[in-house]
């Protein structure tokens, strides 16, 4: 595919950019109109202002994506490493995680592996004990004898953990061989490096979700952290695989372990409230792009949904504790581009409020106004798409057009639905 080699960086990190203006000039434009008048009509609706905020917004991360590099470091003297696995109900997919640690590069003498069984109701333990037993200096277990939840699975695993940096992966996933050095790299570079997050990688390509969200994992979250990681405070080192200075955390734990919201206890998004912690203490969290995690995905609508609804309750809860010190001098460079991006991120709930008022319209819209629409919305997600290319190289990147369609079809009700629901604590993928 020697076509596909030749798309620029510059390209593909301009590629959403693209993808949006030529949206909202679709959407907005008509032929005898002058640019005056289009810029002052897209300005006069609310979903036409926050798409040209969101167009300028693209464009800047674009810009940052541009000058991400990856941590590196040369002759380090490597630090005690505990990588902690939280399990519950996870079968025999918890063995290939703790095999995927156990087969790394990174010296032995100076790692452990923690695998902690949340109270499972299947065969999780048995796995658990059998990787105990190949590995008998490498692999240490910790037993609920009912399920307390990730939060307490992982406030175990620091507890106990002897290393300085703490790994956290989740049991349904597998790492690369050369991912715990590159998760440790940041550190010894830079002191102020308080948490890592690694590059998510899709494990599963079963079916069309799952290749849509290959596609969408890598816009989503790449693109996103190596932009934020440019100006130091990724917004959430995701629960798949992250890592943190140990010392950082353990003052905390009770607090986060504990963390209520509206009056009820918070089992979810315990990755970013810790990410929340590290910023809040004037540490800097940062992407690896190198350090990679295979995770299994959804392949089932509703198993997509009940993700998705834990993702935006998770987002809701923390930020508000983000709001509450973002203004704040928590660090002492670098405080402007995260509120930038918290309020752009939180346009998203105006465009909601406004879709919902104006729902009674669509049943007015001419099947012309209808074509024109889906068109945009093919068009900008190729464009967006495209900037899959930039690392696989594939044909695959057209499930990010499909993702598209299926998004705004399909999934639509879920951040109004998690507003209402914000206080439900329950995990909802089991």
């Amino acid at each position: 595919m020697k076509g596909l080699k030749s798309l620029s960086g510059a390209a593909a990190g301009a590629a959403p950019l693209f993808g949006a203006l030529v949206s909202i000039g679709w959407l907005s434009w008509s032929g005898d109109a002058s640019a005056a008048s289009w810029l002052l009509g897209m300005l006069s609706h609310p979903i036409g202002m926050i798409a040209m905020i969101q167009a300028i917004y693209t464009l800047l991360l674009s810009l940052l994506w541009l000058r991400y590099k990856p941590f590196n470091v040369t002759d380090a003297v490597w630090p005690k490493v505990t990588v902690v696995i939280p399990a519950f109900n996870e079968g025999r997919m918890v063995a290939r995680s703790i095999r995927s640690v156990a087969a790394c590069a990174y010296p032995k003498d100076k790692l452990e592996v923690i695998v902690v069984d949340d109270g499972s109701r299947d065969d999780t333990f048995f796995h658990m004990q059998h990787l105990r037993r190949e590995f008998p200096d490498l692999v240490r277990l910790v037993r609920f004898i009912g399920n307390r939840g990730k939060r307490s699975a992982l406030v175990a695993g620091f507890r106990a953990a002897a290393g300085e940096i703490v790994v956290t992966i989740d049991s349904d996933s597998e790492i690369n061989p050369d991912t715990i050095h590159e998760m440790v790299k940041p550190f010894l570079a830079d002191p102020k490096v308080g948490g890592v997050a690694g590059r998510v990688s899709v494990l599963n390509r079963d079916n069309v979700i799952s290749r849509m969200l290959e596609v969408q994992f890598a816009l989503a979250f790449d693109f996103g952290r190596a932009a934020q990681s440019v100006y130091r405070a990724v917004a959430c080192c995701p629960g798949a695989l992250s890592s943190f200075r140990k010392s950082i955390i353990l003052p905390f734990l009770d607090e986060w372990e504990n963390q209520r919201f509206l009056g009820r206890p918070v089992s979810h998004g315990e990755d970013q409230a810790l990410t929340n912690i590290v910023l809040k203490q004037g540490y800097d969290t940062v992407y690896q792009r190198t350090a990679v995690v295979h995770t299994l995905v959804p392949t089932t609508y509703a198993q997509l949904s009940r993700m998705f609804l834990r993702w935006d309750r998770s987002y809701i809860v923390e930020g508000f504790s983000f709001a509450r010190f973002m203004f704040t001098r928590y660090r002492e460079k670098n405080r402007l581009m995260p509120v930038v991006s918290f309020f752009v991120a939180n346009l998203r709930f105006v465009v909601v409020a406004v879709a919902i008022m104006e729902l009674p319209r669509l049943f007015d819209t001419d099947l012309h106004a209808f074509g024109r629409t889906t068109i945009a919305l093919i068009l900008g997600s190729v464009f967006t798409a495209a900037y899959y290319l930039r690392f696989e190289r594939s044909f695959r990147w057209m499930y990010g057009v499909l993702y598209a369609v299926f998004s705004v079809l399909m999934l639509q009700w879920i951040l109004p639905w998690a507003l209402v629901t914000v206080r439900d604590e329950r995990w909802g993928t089991r």
